[in-house]
């Protein structure tokens, strides 16, 4: 089992920069699959990015794409999602997510993901 805690979130203008983390405890860690959510009030959640245990496979929603850029430090039992030229549309609560489930070709779907952190808050203002 693991347990995640996001932090970075922050309220910030439009065209700025934040970086989350993910921090998971648990030794298994380098095992897990990894993604972001983000859920707007009134929406559902939607899927941000994704990477594979190793780093090897890495995925964006297109309205991320080329803004955002997941890492993960298996050494430090974290990922990260940098986050650049921030929209007032990317406000949310950003929540991390961990699989051991094979996640290619479902990256996206937020059932996948047995693991949960509580979420941290973005705002971004025009």
């Amino acid at each position: 089992q693991v347990q995640l805690v996001e932090s970075g979130g922050g309220l910030v203008q439009a065209g700025d920069s934040l970086r989350l983390s993910c921090a998971a405890s648990g030794r298994t860690f380098s095992s897990y699959n990894m993604g972001w959510f983000r859920q707007a009030p009134g929406k559902e959640r939607e899927f941000v990015s994704a990477v594979t245990w190793g780093g090897s496979n890495i995925y964006y929603a297109d309205s991320v794409k080329g803004r955002f850029t997941i890492s993960r430090d298996n050494a430090k039992n974290t990922v990260y999602l940098q986050m650049n030229s921030l929209k007032p549309e990317d406000t949310a609560v950003y929540y991390c997510a961990g699989t051991v489930t094979n996640i290619r070709g479902s990256y996206s779907q937020s059932r996948l993901y047995e693991y949960w952190g509580q979420g941290t808050q973005v705002t971004v203002s025009a």
